[in-house]
Protein backbone atom coordinates (compact mmCIF):
# COMPACT_ATOMS: atom_id res chain seq x y z
CA UNK A 1 0.00 0.00 0.00
CA UNK A 2 1.24 3.51 -0.88
CA UNK A 3 1.65 6.10 1.80
CA UNK A 4 -0.44 8.26 0.21
CA UNK A 5 -3.03 6.02 0.06
CA UNK A 6 -2.21 5.03 3.92
CA UNK A 7 -2.02 8.38 4.27
CA UNK A 8 -5.76 9.25 2.59
CA UNK A 9 -7.30 6.24 4.91
CA UNK A 10 -5.74 8.36 8.43
CA UNK A 11 -7.37 11.43 7.46
CA UNK A 12 -10.60 9.67 6.70
CA UNK A 13 -10.64 7.91 9.87
CA UNK A 14 -9.67 11.30 12.27
CA UNK A 15 -12.15 12.71 10.43
CA UNK A 16 -14.66 10.00 11.48
CA UNK A 17 -13.00 9.96 15.00
CA UNK A 18 -13.52 13.39 15.41
CA UNK A 19 -17.14 13.05 14.24
CA UNK A 20 -18.17 11.36 17.20
CA UNK A 21 -16.94 14.53 19.29
CA UNK A 22 -13.84 12.86 20.85
CA UNK A 23 -11.66 15.64 21.98
CA UNK A 24 -8.98 16.40 19.53
CA UNK A 25 -6.29 15.52 21.59
CA UNK A 26 -7.72 11.81 22.10
CA UNK A 27 -8.71 11.74 18.65
CA UNK A 28 -5.10 12.37 17.14
CA UNK A 29 -3.85 10.19 19.88
CA UNK A 30 -6.14 7.80 18.59
CA UNK A 31 -5.38 7.42 15.19
CA UNK A 32 -1.83 7.63 16.01
CA UNK A 33 -1.54 4.71 18.26
CA UNK A 34 -3.76 2.28 15.89
CA UNK A 35 -1.90 3.08 12.68
CA UNK A 36 1.61 2.79 14.32
CA UNK A 37 -0.06 -0.83 15.84
CA UNK A 38 -1.37 -1.28 12.10
CA UNK A 39 1.88 -0.89 10.51
CA UNK A 40 4.76 -0.89 12.58
CA UNK A 41 3.91 -3.91 15.38
CA UNK A 42 3.96 -3.96 19.00
CA UNK A 43 7.47 -2.38 19.49
CA UNK A 44 6.29 0.97 18.28
CA UNK A 45 4.52 1.42 21.50
CA UNK A 46 7.66 1.67 23.75
CA UNK A 47 8.29 4.93 22.36
CA UNK A 48 4.72 6.82 22.17
CA UNK A 49 5.04 8.43 25.97
CA UNK A 50 8.90 9.49 25.00
CA UNK A 51 6.81 11.29 21.60
CA UNK A 52 3.89 12.79 23.44
CA UNK A 53 5.88 14.40 26.27
CA UNK A 54 8.42 15.89 23.72
CA UNK A 55 5.52 17.44 22.19
CA UNK A 56 5.23 20.23 24.84
CA UNK A 57 8.93 19.54 26.16
CA UNK A 58 9.53 22.77 25.29
CA UNK A 59 10.28 26.15 26.65
CA UNK A 60 8.56 28.30 24.60
CA UNK A 61 5.21 26.91 25.43
CA UNK A 62 5.39 28.71 28.87
CA UNK A 63 4.22 31.77 26.87
CA UNK A 64 1.11 29.86 26.43
CA UNK A 65 -0.65 29.56 29.53
CA UNK A 66 1.11 33.00 30.41
CA UNK A 67 -0.60 35.07 27.71
CA UNK A 68 -4.16 32.87 28.04
CA UNK A 69 -3.66 34.28 31.95
CA UNK A 70 -3.19 37.58 31.12
CA UNK A 71 -6.87 37.37 28.34
CA UNK A 72 -8.92 35.44 31.07
CA UNK A 73 -7.56 38.40 33.48
CA UNK A 74 -8.84 40.79 31.21
CA UNK A 75 -11.97 39.00 30.14
CA UNK A 76 -13.29 38.34 33.39
CA UNK A 77 -13.54 42.27 34.24
CA UNK A 78 -15.20 45.32 32.87
CA UNK A 79 -12.24 45.99 30.83
CA UNK A 80 -14.09 45.32 27.64
CA UNK A 81 -17.08 47.74 28.21
CA UNK A 82 -14.91 50.23 29.50
CA UNK A 83 -12.83 49.79 26.41
CA UNK A 84 -16.40 49.86 24.65
CA UNK A 85 -17.33 53.12 26.37
CA UNK A 86 -13.71 54.81 25.84
CA UNK A 87 -14.30 54.07 22.22
CA UNK A 88 -17.50 55.56 21.76
CA UNK A 89 -17.46 58.91 23.88
CA UNK A 90 -14.59 59.38 21.54
CA UNK A 91 -15.53 58.20 18.23
CA UNK A 92 -19.49 60.05 18.99
CA UNK A 93 -18.88 62.93 16.64
CA UNK A 94 -17.81 60.78 13.69
CA UNK A 95 -20.45 59.45 11.24
CA UNK A 96 -21.02 55.90 12.16
CA UNK A 97 -18.81 56.14 15.09
CA UNK A 98 -20.60 53.23 16.51
CA UNK A 99 -19.81 50.85 14.51
CA UNK A 100 -16.37 51.88 13.89
CA UNK A 101 -16.18 51.85 17.94
CA UNK A 102 -17.48 48.13 17.82
CA UNK A 103 -14.79 47.07 15.75
CA UNK A 104 -11.84 49.16 16.62
CA UNK A 105 -12.77 47.60 20.21
CA UNK A 106 -12.99 44.17 18.87
CA UNK A 107 -9.48 44.81 17.55
CA UNK A 108 -7.88 46.04 20.69
CA UNK A 109 -9.56 43.50 22.89
CA UNK A 110 -8.23 41.25 20.82
CA UNK A 111 -5.32 42.33 21.06
CA UNK A 112 -5.16 42.23 24.91
CA UNK A 113 -6.94 39.07 25.43
CA UNK A 114 -5.69 37.19 22.17
CA UNK A 115 -8.89 35.00 22.62
CA UNK A 116 -11.95 35.46 19.41
CA UNK A 117 -14.58 34.08 21.85
CA UNK A 118 -13.61 36.21 24.77
CA UNK A 119 -13.55 39.21 22.80
CA UNK A 120 -17.03 38.48 20.57
CA UNK A 121 -18.40 38.02 24.48
CA UNK A 122 -17.14 40.99 26.07
CA UNK A 123 -17.82 43.50 23.22
CA UNK A 124 -20.76 42.20 21.94
CA UNK A 125 -22.98 42.42 25.22
CA UNK A 126 -22.28 45.83 24.86
CA UNK A 127 -22.23 46.98 21.40
CA UNK A 128 -24.95 44.87 19.54
CA UNK A 129 -27.81 45.89 21.78
CA UNK A 130 -26.78 49.07 21.86
CA UNK A 131 -26.04 49.31 17.66
CA UNK A 132 -29.92 47.29 16.82
CA UNK A 133 -31.37 50.58 19.47
CA UNK A 134 -29.81 53.22 17.20
CA UNK A 135 -30.80 51.17 13.99
CA UNK A 136 -28.32 48.98 12.52
CA UNK A 137 -29.54 46.10 10.92
CA UNK A 138 -29.71 42.66 13.02
CA UNK A 139 -27.47 40.59 10.65
CA UNK A 140 -24.57 43.95 10.27
CA UNK A 141 -24.59 44.33 14.07
CA UNK A 142 -24.20 40.45 14.42
CA UNK A 143 -22.14 39.86 12.10
CA UNK A 144 -19.62 42.55 12.68
CA UNK A 145 -18.72 41.73 16.55
CA UNK A 146 -18.47 38.06 15.03
CA UNK A 147 -16.03 38.74 12.72
CA UNK A 148 -13.94 41.75 14.41
CA UNK A 149 -13.89 38.92 17.33
CA UNK A 150 -11.65 36.88 14.88
CA UNK A 151 -8.91 39.42 14.83
CA UNK A 152 -7.59 37.77 18.31
CA UNK A 153 -5.61 35.31 16.51
CA UNK A 154 -4.00 37.89 13.81
CA UNK A 155 -3.22 40.41 15.54
CA UNK A 156 -0.89 40.02 18.56
CA UNK A 157 0.35 38.76 21.10
CA UNK A 158 -1.75 35.83 19.49
CA UNK A 159 -1.51 32.31 21.04
CA UNK A 160 -2.21 31.05 17.27
CA UNK A 161 0.74 32.57 16.22
CA UNK A 162 3.10 31.13 19.26
CA UNK A 163 1.65 27.68 18.23
CA UNK A 164 2.55 28.15 14.12
CA UNK A 165 6.31 29.29 15.17
CA UNK A 166 6.64 26.21 17.69
CA UNK A 167 5.60 24.06 15.34
CA UNK A 168 7.27 25.50 12.21
CA UNK A 169 10.41 26.48 14.17
CA UNK A 170 10.46 30.21 12.83
CA UNK A 171 10.55 33.25 15.04
CA UNK A 172 7.64 33.83 17.07
CA UNK A 173 8.22 37.75 17.86
CA UNK A 174 9.14 38.11 13.90
CA UNK A 175 5.45 36.13 13.51
CA UNK A 176 3.85 39.23 16.09
CA UNK A 177 5.57 42.02 13.78
CA UNK A 178 4.65 40.14 10.93
CA UNK A 179 0.34 40.23 11.52
CA UNK A 180 0.40 43.52 13.24
CA UNK A 181 -0.43 45.70 9.81
CA UNK A 182 -2.57 42.78 8.36
CA UNK A 183 -4.13 43.13 11.28
CA UNK A 184 -5.18 46.67 10.62
CA UNK A 185 -5.88 46.06 7.37
CA UNK A 186 -8.22 43.97 7.97
CA UNK A 187 -9.55 46.04 10.58
CA UNK A 188 -10.18 48.83 8.09
CA UNK A 189 -11.81 46.58 5.59
CA UNK A 190 -14.25 45.47 8.38
CA UNK A 191 -15.06 48.94 9.02
CA UNK A 192 -15.24 50.35 5.64
CA UNK A 193 -17.94 47.17 5.00
CA UNK A 194 -20.29 48.15 7.60
CA UNK A 195 -19.90 52.13 6.91
CA UNK A 196 -21.29 50.69 3.48
CA UNK A 197 -23.72 48.18 3.81
CA UNK A 198 -25.17 50.47 6.78
CA UNK A 199 -25.88 53.37 4.41
CA UNK A 200 -26.66 50.70 2.11
CA UNK A 201 -29.82 49.79 4.06
CA UNK A 202 -30.28 53.77 4.53
CA UNK A 203 -28.99 54.35 7.93
CA UNK A 204 -28.31 57.98 8.16
CA UNK A 205 -25.55 57.77 10.23
CA UNK A 206 -27.19 60.48 12.73
CA UNK A 207 -25.64 59.53 16.01
CA UNK A 208 -28.60 59.32 18.45
CA UNK A 209 -26.52 59.05 21.69
CA UNK A 210 -25.27 61.69 24.84
CA UNK A 211 -23.29 64.22 23.89
CA UNK A 212 -20.26 63.71 25.99
CA UNK A 213 -17.93 66.64 27.34
CA UNK A 214 -14.48 66.41 27.79
CA UNK A 215 -14.32 65.56 31.32
CA UNK A 216 -16.23 62.39 30.33
CA UNK A 217 -14.32 61.71 27.61
CA UNK A 218 -11.05 62.02 29.67
CA UNK A 219 -12.12 60.05 32.77
CA UNK A 220 -12.26 57.03 31.39
CA UNK A 221 -9.05 56.53 29.92
CA UNK A 222 -7.49 55.71 33.42
CA UNK A 223 -9.03 52.35 33.34
CA UNK A 224 -8.24 51.47 30.22
CA UNK A 225 -4.56 53.34 29.29
CA UNK A 226 -2.55 50.52 31.71
CA UNK A 227 -3.76 47.63 29.86
CA UNK A 228 -2.77 49.04 26.73
CA UNK A 229 0.75 49.68 27.85
CA UNK A 230 1.42 46.50 29.11
CA UNK A 231 0.39 45.22 25.45
CA UNK A 232 3.04 47.78 24.27
CA UNK A 233 5.37 46.95 26.94
CA UNK A 234 5.56 43.39 26.44
CA UNK A 235 5.54 43.71 22.38
CA UNK A 236 8.90 46.25 22.65
CA UNK A 237 10.57 43.78 25.01
CA UNK A 238 10.07 40.92 22.13
CA UNK A 239 10.86 42.91 19.83
CA UNK A 240 13.95 44.84 20.99
CA UNK A 241 15.33 41.19 22.09
CA UNK A 242 15.24 42.22 25.57
CA UNK A 243 12.93 39.24 26.68
CA UNK A 244 12.01 35.46 25.52
CA UNK A 245 7.99 34.98 24.76
CA UNK A 246 7.70 33.33 27.82
CA UNK A 247 9.64 35.74 30.39
CA UNK A 248 7.56 38.68 28.30
CA UNK A 249 4.19 37.02 29.12
CA UNK A 250 5.02 36.01 32.66
CA UNK A 251 5.71 39.46 33.86
CA UNK A 252 2.73 41.03 31.57
CA UNK A 253 0.57 38.19 32.96
CA UNK A 254 1.76 39.57 36.76
CA UNK A 255 1.27 42.84 35.57
CA UNK A 256 -2.42 42.10 33.93
CA UNK A 257 -3.38 40.34 37.15
CA UNK A 258 -2.50 43.19 39.14
CA UNK A 259 -4.18 46.24 37.44
CA UNK A 260 -7.71 43.95 37.15
CA UNK A 261 -6.76 44.01 41.51
CA UNK A 262 -6.32 47.54 41.65
CA UNK A 263 -8.70 48.91 39.04
CA UNK A 264 -11.41 46.59 39.33
CA UNK A 265 -10.73 45.22 42.69
CA UNK A 266 -10.96 41.75 41.60
CA UNK A 267 -8.96 40.35 44.51
CA UNK A 268 -10.67 38.13 45.99
CA UNK A 269 -9.57 34.81 46.50
CA UNK A 270 -12.72 33.49 45.00
CA UNK A 271 -12.64 35.25 42.01
CA UNK A 272 -8.41 34.76 41.48
CA UNK A 273 -9.01 31.08 41.90
CA UNK A 274 -11.85 31.32 38.78
CA UNK A 275 -8.93 32.94 36.54
CA UNK A 276 -6.48 30.89 37.11
CA UNK A 277 -8.48 27.97 36.96
CA UNK A 278 -10.20 28.82 33.71
CA UNK A 279 -6.16 29.53 32.30
CA UNK A 280 -5.19 25.89 33.25
CA UNK A 281 -8.09 24.46 31.40
CA UNK A 282 -7.73 26.13 28.09
CA UNK A 283 -3.80 25.82 28.84
CA UNK A 284 -4.47 21.82 29.15
CA UNK A 285 -6.62 21.65 26.25
CA UNK A 286 -3.93 23.42 23.75
CA UNK A 287 -0.98 21.67 25.28
CA UNK A 288 -2.53 18.55 25.21
CA UNK A 289 -3.53 19.04 21.27
CA UNK A 290 0.44 19.81 20.61
CA UNK A 291 1.63 16.76 22.60
CA UNK A 292 -1.01 14.70 20.50
CA UNK A 293 0.19 16.53 16.95
CA UNK A 294 3.29 15.50 18.41
CA UNK A 295 2.88 12.01 18.22
CA UNK A 296 0.60 12.51 15.06
CA UNK A 297 3.58 13.93 13.17
CA UNK A 298 5.32 10.89 13.94
CA UNK A 299 3.10 8.82 12.44
CA UNK A 300 2.82 10.29 9.40
CA UNK A 301 6.51 10.61 9.26
CA UNK A 302 7.28 6.67 9.81
CA UNK A 303 4.48 5.55 7.19
CA UNK A 304 6.55 8.06 4.68
CA UNK A 305 3.33 10.39 4.37
CA UNK A 306 4.55 13.44 5.11
CA UNK A 307 7.57 12.92 2.73
CA UNK A 308 5.20 11.55 0.07
CA UNK A 309 2.63 14.14 -0.08
CA UNK A 310 5.25 16.58 0.10
CA UNK A 311 7.11 14.86 -3.03
CA UNK A 312 3.61 14.51 -5.07
CA UNK A 313 2.64 18.45 -4.38
CA UNK A 314 5.92 19.54 -5.63
CA UNK A 315 5.80 17.46 -8.79
CA UNK A 316 2.58 19.00 -9.80
CA UNK A 317 2.16 20.65 -12.96
CA UNK A 318 1.48 23.64 -11.36
CA UNK A 319 2.59 26.96 -11.03
CA UNK A 320 3.57 28.44 -7.61
CA UNK A 321 0.01 30.64 -7.32
CA UNK A 322 -1.77 27.29 -8.73
CA UNK A 323 -0.30 25.93 -5.93
CA UNK A 324 -1.08 28.78 -3.25
CA UNK A 325 -4.91 28.62 -4.21
CA UNK A 326 -4.79 24.85 -4.01
CA UNK A 327 -2.99 24.81 -0.21
CA UNK A 328 -5.40 28.02 0.58
CA UNK A 329 -8.33 25.47 -0.40
CA UNK A 330 -6.74 22.57 1.66
CA UNK A 331 -6.89 25.46 5.17
CA UNK A 332 -10.21 26.59 4.48
CA UNK A 333 -11.77 23.33 4.21
CA UNK A 334 -9.89 22.32 7.44
CA UNK A 335 -10.33 25.44 9.43
CA UNK A 336 -14.64 24.75 8.45
CA UNK A 337 -14.24 21.60 11.11
CA UNK A 338 -11.14 21.77 13.25
CA UNK A 339 -10.18 24.72 15.38
CA UNK A 340 -6.94 26.86 14.09
CA UNK A 341 -4.59 25.14 16.99
CA UNK A 342 -5.46 21.87 15.75
CA UNK A 343 -4.87 22.53 11.83
CA UNK A 344 -1.55 24.26 12.39
CA UNK A 345 -0.18 22.10 13.92
CA UNK A 346 -1.32 18.78 11.65
CA UNK A 347 -0.46 21.07 8.45
CA UNK A 348 1.91 23.77 9.40
CA UNK A 349 4.97 21.38 9.61
CA UNK A 350 3.99 19.28 6.26
CA UNK A 351 3.00 22.73 3.90
CA UNK A 352 6.25 25.25 5.08
CA UNK A 353 8.93 23.67 2.92
CA UNK A 354 6.62 23.07 0.44
CA UNK A 355 5.73 26.94 0.55
CA UNK A 356 9.64 27.68 1.05
CA UNK A 357 10.57 25.54 -1.62
CA UNK A 358 8.08 27.76 -3.97
CA UNK A 359 9.54 30.37 -3.22
CA UNK A 360 7.33 31.92 -0.60
CA UNK A 361 8.14 33.91 2.27
CA UNK A 362 7.56 31.65 5.59
CA UNK A 363 6.16 35.08 7.69
CA UNK A 364 3.81 36.03 4.91
CA UNK A 365 2.33 32.42 4.57
CA UNK A 366 2.06 32.41 8.04
CA UNK A 367 -0.46 35.32 8.22
CA UNK A 368 -2.24 33.94 5.13
CA UNK A 369 -2.44 30.49 7.07
CA UNK A 370 -3.96 32.47 10.12
CA UNK A 371 -6.78 34.90 7.70
CA UNK A 372 -8.14 30.84 6.70
CA UNK A 373 -7.99 30.33 10.18
CA UNK A 374 -10.00 33.52 11.06
CA UNK A 375 -12.55 32.55 8.21
CA UNK A 376 -13.35 28.91 10.00
CA UNK A 377 -14.52 30.82 13.04
CA UNK A 378 -17.59 32.24 11.60
CA UNK A 379 -17.85 29.66 8.61
CA UNK A 380 -20.31 26.64 9.73
CA UNK A 381 -20.42 24.12 11.02
CA UNK A 382 -17.91 25.00 13.73
CA UNK A 383 -17.93 28.67 13.78
CA UNK A 384 -17.26 29.27 17.47
CA UNK A 385 -18.00 33.12 17.66
CA UNK A 386 -21.03 32.51 15.62
CA UNK A 387 -22.44 30.56 18.38
CA UNK A 388 -20.83 32.83 20.84
CA UNK A 389 -22.85 35.61 19.45
CA UNK A 390 -25.79 33.55 19.09
CA UNK A 391 -26.09 33.34 22.64
CA UNK A 392 -25.34 36.94 24.13
CA UNK A 393 -28.24 37.13 21.17
CA UNK A 394 -30.70 34.66 21.32
CA UNK A 395 -33.43 36.77 19.55
CA UNK A 396 -30.88 37.03 16.66
CA UNK A 397 -30.94 33.43 14.70
CA UNK A 398 -27.89 31.87 13.67
CA UNK A 399 -29.17 32.44 10.21
CA UNK A 400 -29.60 36.30 10.61
CA UNK A 401 -26.22 35.92 11.97
CA UNK A 402 -24.18 33.96 9.30
CA UNK A 403 -25.50 36.28 6.82
CA UNK A 404 -24.47 39.02 8.37
CA UNK A 405 -21.17 37.50 8.93
CA UNK A 406 -20.97 36.31 5.30
CA UNK A 407 -19.92 39.68 3.65
CA UNK A 408 -16.91 39.57 6.51
CA UNK A 409 -15.52 36.38 5.15
CA UNK A 410 -15.86 37.81 1.71
CA UNK A 411 -13.23 40.56 3.75
CA UNK A 412 -10.83 38.49 4.45
CA UNK A 413 -10.50 36.43 1.40
CA UNK A 414 -9.97 40.39 -0.09
CA UNK A 415 -7.37 40.59 2.47
CA UNK A 416 -5.32 37.35 1.16
CA UNK A 417 -5.68 38.88 -2.12
CA UNK A 418 -4.11 41.95 -1.28
CA UNK A 419 -1.25 40.35 0.58
CA UNK A 420 -0.41 38.42 -2.80
CA UNK A 421 -0.41 41.26 -4.83
CA UNK A 422 1.72 43.47 -2.03
CA UNK A 423 3.40 40.30 -0.15
CA UNK A 424 5.23 43.49 1.45
CA UNK A 425 2.32 44.57 4.22
CA UNK A 426 3.64 41.60 5.52
CA UNK A 427 7.26 41.59 5.38
CA UNK A 428 7.97 45.61 5.63
CA UNK A 429 7.49 45.97 9.32
CA UNK A 430 9.75 42.66 10.74
CA UNK A 431 12.37 43.65 8.16
CA UNK A 432 12.45 47.50 8.77
CA UNK A 433 12.37 46.20 13.03
CA UNK A 434 14.48 43.04 12.92
CA UNK A 435 16.04 42.64 9.36
CA UNK A 436 15.58 40.77 6.90
CA UNK A 437 14.77 36.97 7.11
CA UNK A 438 17.49 34.57 6.59
CA UNK A 439 14.47 31.47 7.17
Amino acid sequence: MSPLIIGLIIAISLIVILATGIPIAFGLGLVSVIFLLLFEGWGSMSIVAELFFDGIAEFALVSIPMFIVMGAAIASSPAGKDLYEALDRWLNRVPGGLIISNIGACSVFAALSGSSPATCAAIGKMGIPEMRKRGFPDGLAAGAIAAGGTLGILIPPSITMIVYGIATETSIGRLFIAGMLPGLMLTVLFMAWSLFTAWRHGYSFSERANRFTLREKLEILPRVLPFLIIILGVLFVLYGGVATPSEAAGVGAMFVLILVAVIYKVWQPRKIWAIISNSMRESVMILMIIAASSLFSYTLSSLFVTQSFAEYIVNLDANRWQLMIMINILLLVAGFFLPPVAVILMTAPILLPIIIAAGFDPYWFAVIFTINMEIGLITPPVGLNLYVINGIAPDISLPTILKGALPFMLCMVLGIIILSIFPEIVTWLPDLIMGPSVE
